[in-house]
């Protein structure tokens, strides 16, 4: 398949199918970089309500930067990888710091906390219309199946041609209409095309116990290891603990387990 042939199929399906998502109704990079790092490793669904309220209580990236960890944490919780709502405030402490804005090149924006090659990407053909490839799980696995590439195709290659790929000053549309075409019409399903990794089930694993520990946080302000070890016995609690320590999520003083 020609790219232009490719590039046609895409728009014209998107047309009829687009989701209305509500960070698609702006361009402005902090709302962008809110919904991409909280979709990071997380359904669609599930991030609507929490972008909604979290835009609600953290309309600017000042009041984000002026946020309290507690009351930062308990919004976050239930999304899951809570150390990203950290490097949010961390990120918003630098950018006020910095420049009091968002940057707009790549590499001022791969110089915030957590803001990784693709996050940068993403805000500039969000946010700014770039012309840049945006490659996530769906983009690939379309890419590869329409136009028949190999499955181990190197990322440095796939992503020349996803730049081939853009359509001139389309970029944000492209883009949502790639991620779209991906997630629900050449689904992993679908194409039998496997994503380059893949998440371990979520019950009885150290991401959910580390949830279980910030819930029980926000609720009673402390908690000690012999109740964690109580109730999670067959988990290596210390290591999650210190894990958890060691990223800013919480503290340890005297066996109790805080807040940070």
């Amino acid at each position: 398949m020609s790219l232009a042939t490719f590039r046609h199929q895409v728009l014209s399906w998107y047309k009829g199918n687009k989701r209305d998502l509500p960070w698609r109704k702006t361009t402005q990079p902090y709302k962008i970089l809110i919904s991409e790092v909280m979709l990071q490793q997380t359904q669609v669904g599930r991030v609507i309500p929490y972008y909604l309220r979290f835009l609600k209580k953290y309309p600017t990236i000042r009041s984000l930067a002026r946020a309290r960890k507690r009351t930062l944490l308990r919004l976050w919780s239930g999304l899951g990888y809570n150390s990203r709502a950290l490097r949010l405030k961390e990120l918003a402490i630098k950018v006020l710091k910095d420049g009091k804005k968002i940057p707009s090149t790549y590499r001022g924006l791969t110089l915030l906390p957590g803001i990784g090659p693709y996050t940068a990407n993403a805000i500039l053909a969000f946010s700014y219309n770039r012309e840049v490839p945006v490659i996530d799980t769906n983009i690939r696995r379309v890419f590869i199946h329409e136009l028949r590439l190999r499955e181990n195709i190197p990322i440095v290659r796939l992503q020349i041609i996803a730049q081939r790929a853009i359509p001139k000053g389309k970029s944000r549309l492209w883009h949502n209409a790639l991620m779209d075409y991906g997630a629900m019409e050449k689904t992993a399903r679908e194409t039998g095309i496997k994503p380059l990794s893949s998440q371990t089930p979520f019950k009885g694993s150290d991401r959910m116990i580390r949830g279980e520990i910030m819930k029980r946080l926000l609720s009673r302000t402390t908690t000690s290891f012999s109740a964690l070890k109580k109730s999670f016995p067959e988990k290596d609690i210390t290591k999650i603990v210190r894990k958890m320590e060691q990223g800013s999520l919480l503290r340890i003083k005297c066996r109790e387990i805080l807040l940070p």
